[in-house]
């Protein structure tokens, strides 16, 4: 499975470790980290080839845009997988816009993208519901980045395939 993904700063995999003792109880923790813009399925290597030149036409005047973490929460009841799902809170407009645009490009995945789309970075699933209220209830800092570039990210190998580079201006 192909995705496009916006990769995360240092800061934000240094939140998710710190907060690793108190996931430890979910059945699936994430290693990496990242928020997810737009699956694009699977795909042979001449298939994505494409895909990525598709997609660079679909993002090739999109500017750098700005992501904030503001909190943690949780999905109880995810369309797809085990629940619950904790994750990071991410607000970010130009991560939205940057989705809208990719499923005017590729048709979206029914109850995960388009209206349904919730901008997050996953970090563990598939534990008790009091652990992910608790978790949810939790203060943190916010953490503000700016989204430089995207990924094109190979699910099958769990690497990075490609970059997409925004461009220098800001919205």
């Amino acid at each position: 499975m192909y995705s496009v993904i916006a990769p995360v700063p240092g800061r934000v995999r240094k939140l998710a470790t710190d907060l690793h003792p108190e996931l430890v109880a979910f059945e699936h923790v994430r290693q990496t980290h990242s928020c997810l813009l737009k699956r694009l399925g699977d795909a042979t290597q001449a298939q994505f080839g494409h895909l990525q030149r598709k997609t660079h036409r679909a993002l090739e005047n999109t500017a750098a845009v700005d992501a904030t973490i503001t909190g943690i929460d949780y999905f109880d009841d995810p369309p797809i997988g085990s629940a619950p799902v904790v994750y990071l809170s991410v607000d970010s407009p130009g991560l939205e816009a940057i989705h809208a645009e990719l499923i005017e490009t590729f048709d979206p995945l029914d109850d995960l993208e388009g209206d349904d789309y919730v901008p997050h970075i996953t970090l563990a699933r598939d534990g008790d519901t009091a652990t992910a209220r608790r978790l949810a209830d939790r203060e943190i800092d916010p953490i503000t980045w700016t989204v430089t570039e995207l990924e094109f990210w190979n699910g099958t190998e769990k690497v990075p395939a490609s970059r997409v580079p925004l461009s220098s201006r800001s919205l």
